[in-house]
């Protein structure tokens, strides 16, 4: 009678995450990041169907990267969770760190004990009163979880972007310029310079002062004017910093003439 074929378990782990991570770099990135008046939600998406950003509950929201039946299975377990839990106790019992707790321990368990691991990676983002009770989590296809802070990007080229929105990053920015730091930082995924439009994008906000439910998306000329606006206020400060540097040399030259 032959054996059967024996693979390590750590080598079953390493080709279950290769496989997962080669899924979620197929897909665009998306942002997650923190601006004056709460939490920006920002995904490279063109589907006007296909929803890679949506609402969980009142205050929370969730972003998704990687293939759309799987993170859109989430979506779902995480709505009917807070739905049941908010309507057995209080709606201000249902938390972000809850959700993504169970989203966790959902893809460890499949991970650990399916063939095939699920193509996704997760944001569970919740609104506080103040930008200090923000949270940010980051659940990877592994079941890992990580409280980020400030701003997040996840998908295949995830590092890229959060290199290139760390430079532009500001928690305190107007919501126009922090949409114009989360498209720069789209624009320049996997190391290649694209135009981003309003066509491309899928944009919503957890805002801090709307009574109730938080969520809100933005599109069609809202989210134009916003662009629009984001990208002239980069482009006054580029001048700003320009004329400064000008003032700068004028005066140094002036000091060495005088000598």
């Amino acid at each position: 009678m032959s054996m059967p074929f024996y693979v390590a378990p750590e080598q079953q782990m390493k080709d279950k995450a290769d496989y997962a991570r080669k899924g979620i770099a197929r897909g665009r990135s998306a942002v997650v990041l923190q601006y004056e008046g709460g939490i920006l939600l920002v995904a490279d998406n063109m589907s006007r169907t296909l929803h890679k950003i949506s609402e969980l509950y009142d205050r929370i929201g969730f972003a998704a990267v990687g293939r759309y039946p799987e993170f859109e299975n989430l979506r779902l377990m995480g709505v009917r969770f807070a739905d049941v839990r908010g309507y057995q106790f209080d709606r201000r019992d249902v938390s972000g760190r809850q959700l993504a707790n169970i989203y966790a321990q959902t893809l460890g368990t499949v991970f650990s004990e399916s063939l095939k691991p699920w193509e996704v990676e997760i944001v569970v983002a919740e609104v506080g009163d103040t930008a200090a009770e923000d949270e940010i989590y980051r659940i990877t296809f592994d079941g890992s979880i990580v409280d980020e802070q400030g701003f997040v990007a996840v998908g295949g080229s995830s590092e890229h972007v959060s290199s290139q929105l760390k430079d532009r990053f500001a928690a305190d920015a107007p919501l126009s310029a922090a949409l114009n730091a989360a498209t720069h930082a789209l624009a320049h995924e996997n190391g290649e310079e694209r135009e981003l439009e309003a066509g491309n994008l899928e944009v919503a906000i957890l805002e801090r002062s709307r009574q109730h439910r938080k969520f809100r998306r933005i599109h069609g000329s809202r989210l134009t004017a916003l662009i629009e606006e984001g990208k002239r206020g980069t482009a006054a400060t580029a001048a700003e910093t320009a004329a400064d540097s000008g003032e700068g040399n004028g005066t140094g030259d002036a000091d060495e003439a005088d000598k």
